[in-house]
């Protein structure tokens, strides 16, 4: 099934005049929110108070989590939550555009995320990735696949959520690419469900393209391009689970996640 950004109306070009006050507006915007705001979260998660929970989650998470939220909307997004995320231990599985997917779901339900290793060296959004608790993954490498299924796994007994973007990669906001099977072990394993979720940029998913990495485009030069966009909706969609007791296989588990992604993206 193709996701249907690809058949979607492109999103139109704005002009350089209206970029340029765009960012006239967030650059500063992001100044704040990286000098002001971060400082005060990490005042916010030091040992003596991360673990303090509030509204059934920690203060770490919910500080992280608004954190996310915030950078969202200097980049221009507003933030739309469909469905209602699992409480607990649950893998989270979810389409991937591009960098800003951890922080849009981030900025909805606190989770540590399998990322790929090359995440860590980015600038804020690697530093904000390993606060967060993410599991760096390199890329190819069997060895490094196992320790990320371990760490899984008990994360998962341990009652923490995880999430996963089983295509592997980012594919330039068109199709929907086949998830990998084995990412889905540690949720076999572990005996907990997996709630799908669907990641839609603009309405009706008609910006997925905008917002992934043009050919040969580095992090920056996304990041920057991103920062001047029009303001446009987020919506991040809770799909319904798969409970342990209709896990028949990490196949089947994969096969069915990715159908409910694909219709969420088409309805």
């Amino acid at each position: 099934m193709n996701a249907p950004p690809s058949a979607a109306a492109p999103a139109p070009r704005s002009s350089p005049l209206a970029r340029g006050l765009r960012y006239l507006v967030r650059v500063p915007m992001l100044l704040w929110h990286v000098l002001i705001d971060l400082p005060l979260v990490l005042l916010l998660v030091t040992p003596l108070t991360k673990d303090l929970m509030v509204g059934g989650e920690t203060l770490e998470q919910r500080v992280i989590r608004g954190w996310s939220n915030g950078l969202m909307r200097v980049f221009g997004f507003r933030m739309r939550r469909v469905g209602t995320p699992l409480p607990g231990a649950a893998m989270f599985v979810a389409n991937h555009v591009s960098w800003i997917d951890i922080t849009a779901l981030h900025s909805q339900r606190m989770m540590g995320f399998v990322a790929k290793r090359e995440i860590r060296s980015w600038p804020l959004v690697g530093w904000m990735a390993t606060r967060a608790q993410t599991i760096f993954h390199s890329r190819g490498s069997t060895e490094s696949l196992g320790g990320v299924l371990h760490e899984m796994l008990a994360r998962l007994r341990n009652g923490q959520a995880v999430g996963v973007f089983p295509e592997g990669g980012a594919r330039g906001g068109g199709e929907l690419g086949p998830f990998h099977a084995r990412i889905f072990l540690a949720a076999v394993e572990a005996g907990v469900p997996v709630q799908p979720v669907a990641l839609c940029y603009g309405e009706h998913c008609s910006a997925q393209k905008v917002v992934a990495f043009r050919p040969g485009e580095s992090f920056v030069g996304n990041f920057l391009r991103l920062l001047g966009e029009p303001a446009r909706v987020g919506s991040v969609h809770f799909l319904e689970p798969i409970p342990p007791a209709e896990i028949e296989g990490r196949r089947r588990i994969a096969e069915l996640a990715r159908r409910r992604i694909g219709e969420a993206m088409s309805a």
